[in-house]
């Protein structure tokens, strides 16, 4: 299963990477850091939430969820704002 889940990813990353590149997006390293945090951590929490439904543990999932899940998916969009915020000023 998380072969699948790393190739589905692996190929989302991928085509979002020539996505920018086409679009000639300006993307900063840091930007790049942000994101990549972001996805590890959003990866992580899909992890453990699966592990907690399999295991039965109601009351852990909505902590996954809140601890993990929410700072990962905020991380994203400051690393999105950010590159959208300098590629608007520029045009």
């Amino acid at each position: 299963m998380w072969f699948v889940v790393g190739t589905i990813f692996g190929i989302a990353l991928l085509a979002l990477l020539v996505w920018i590149r086409s679009k000639d997006i300006k993307v900063s390293w840091y930007e790049y850091l942000i994101g990549s945090i972001g996805l590890l951590l959003l990866m992580f929490t899909i992890q453990n939430w699966v592990g907690a439904v399999r295991e039965g543990e109601s009351a852990s999932i909505v902590w996954y969820l809140l601890i993990f899940g929410l700072p990962s998916l905020i991380l994203m969009a400051i690393a999105s704002n950010l590159a959208w915020r300098r590629n608007r000023a520029k045009t």
